[in-house]
């Protein structure tokens, strides 16, 4: 009563009601500050998600969960992780997507047709300015990175999944993660030579050195220019890929072993490109991939992927093998792909039956410039004798060809060379004779050979008796 008097001697009663509503909207405001504040402490509420566009660079930013989890196991690292970012494939006019430059076949189009093989291009979108940037990098919630790295074997690999940018010009793949997890990490860096014969890659300029790099998506951190719709393998054809038998041994049979899983869904990266290598073995890279081959070396765009294996799997101690431990797959299906990709039409070498005029065709590779055999005639003449139909031929640059060759021969004899890295092309249970004397004779004597009739006519008899069993 005392207030209520006080305050009708001192104000008017128009005073009285304004102080009254400037008291009710001084409560509302604090109530509503009350709430501002303490929101996050009054238990769950539906997670509001927003997106923030921040001039020319469209970054896009997701309000998310941000508590991640770092699990190791050995080499393999799981990373749950709130703040990496996946790119969004925006669907656009199909005259704004332009097409990579083309190694095998450019003819301008983002799909072809090579040898009744259809060739595609793997690009979502296309762009190199960053003020028209369509695939922007936005933060994805729980994003799972997955990281497997062997450094130990014969053969250098990692396996990545996640945000994964390449970065052509300073041979660096990112893996966009979240800082707790890069400060848990036993490691955030490997090196890698995405070529499959360690014991040389100390040679100088033998392969190109690879980064494999996690990083927190700071604004540094290289931005997406050209986002890929499959995974990625990054190899090199550097090394001693100009010789027939490291060809299929260090490149194409552990290329192979990584690539076939993915039925021709994956997109290769090459490393140390050689134009004459890949028109050399296209019929089998396109059998592999259906997508454009990229050359990745120096380049001024950044290509994204959600999977890269960087490295080639597959390749163990012996030579002209398949590391079962690393691969589901075994030299006999490696052979039946080359006879699928090159249209081989014989599978099994000829079974010769009592009475059977059928005579086996016997192909002797000669060699012309070192390590050859210096009379073939006096070789071919024997092997007739013993009704053998004999070929005399010798591997060229056409691989097609010499393979369809081989491919129809019973038993092939040559002095030990990267030639006889054809036997792969051979029908199942043919012969492949490469003597003792003839070796040591090349390492321990001289280069070329005169092989001795007499001493070598058991041995095209029985290879005559294992195509009789």
């Amino acid at each position: 009563m005392m207030y209520d008097n006080l305050l009708t001697r001192s104000f008017s009663k128009h005073e009285r009601r304004k102080l009254g509503y400037g008291a009710l909207a001084a409560c509302l405001l604090i109530t509503l500050s009350f709430f501002i504040v303490f929101n996050p402490y009054l238990g769950p509420l539906p997670l509001l998600n927003f997106m923030l566009s921040t001039g020319d660079d469209q970054k896009s930013f997701a309000a998310n969960d941000t508590s991640s989890s770092l699990q190791m196991d050995k080499e393999i690292i799981t990373i749950n992780d709130a703040t990496s970012s996946s790119q969004e494939a925006v669907a656009r006019d199909p005259e704004m997507v332009r097409n990579d430059k083309k190694l095998i076949n450019d003819t301008g189009s983002s799909r072809q047709t090579v040898n009744e093989i259809v060739i595609k291009d793997s690009l979502l979108v296309n762009d190199t300015s960053s003020s028209q940037q369509i695939a922007t990098d936005a933060a994805t919630m729980d994003e799972k990175i997955e990281l497997r790295c062997n450094i130990m074997g014969r053969s250098e690999f990692c396996e990545i999944k996640g945000d994964i940018r390449i970065d052509g010009s300073s041979s660096t793949a990112f893996i966009v993660s979240s800082e707790t997890d890069i400060l848990t990490a036993e490691n955030t860096s490997w090196i890698i030579r995405p070529y499959a014969r360690k014991e040389a890659l100390e040679e100088k300029d033998f392969a190109r050195k690879w980064s494999v790099k996690l990083v927190t998506d700071r604004p540094d951190i290289a931005r997406c220019t050209r986002n890929h719709s499959v995974p990625a393998i990054l190899f090199s054809v550097g090394g001693y890929s100009g010789n027939f038998f490291h060809a299929f041994t260090d490149i194409l049979v552990p290329l192979y072993s990584t690539a076939q899983p993915f039925n021709r869904e994956v997109q290769f990266l090459i490393t140390n490109r050689k134009p004459r290598w890949i028109a050399k073995f296209k019929t089998l890279l396109e059998a592999l991939s259906g997508y454009e081959i990229i050359d990745i070396d120096d380049r001024h765009d950044i290509h994204c992927f959600q999977s890269l294996t960087i490295g080639l799997k597959g390749r163990n101690n012996k030579e002209l093998s398949i590391d079962s431990s690393t691969s589901p797959y075994s030299m006999k299906e490696f052979r039946q792909f080359l006879r699928s990709s090159y249209s081989l039409k014989k599978i099994t070498a000829a079974k010769i039956r009592e009475g059977d005029k059928r005579k086996p065709r016997l192909l002797i590779i000669p060699r012309k410039r070192s390590r050859a055999f210096t009379n073939v005639g006096e070789i071919a003449k024997l092997a007739e004798s013993l009704s053998y139909q004999v070929i005399v031929a010798e591997p060229g640059s056409d691989v097609l060809g010499f393979a369809k060759i081989i491919n129809s021969c019973d038993v092939v004899m040559g002095v030990h060379g990267a030639g006889l890295t054809n036997m792969v092309f051979l029908p199942e249970n043919a012969i492949l004779i490469q003597g003792w004397l003839a070796f040591r004779s090349i390492y321990l004597d001289k280069q070329n050979v005169t092989l001795d009739v007499n001493r070598f006519r058991p041995t095209l008899v029985k290879a005559l008796e294992l195509l009789h069993q």
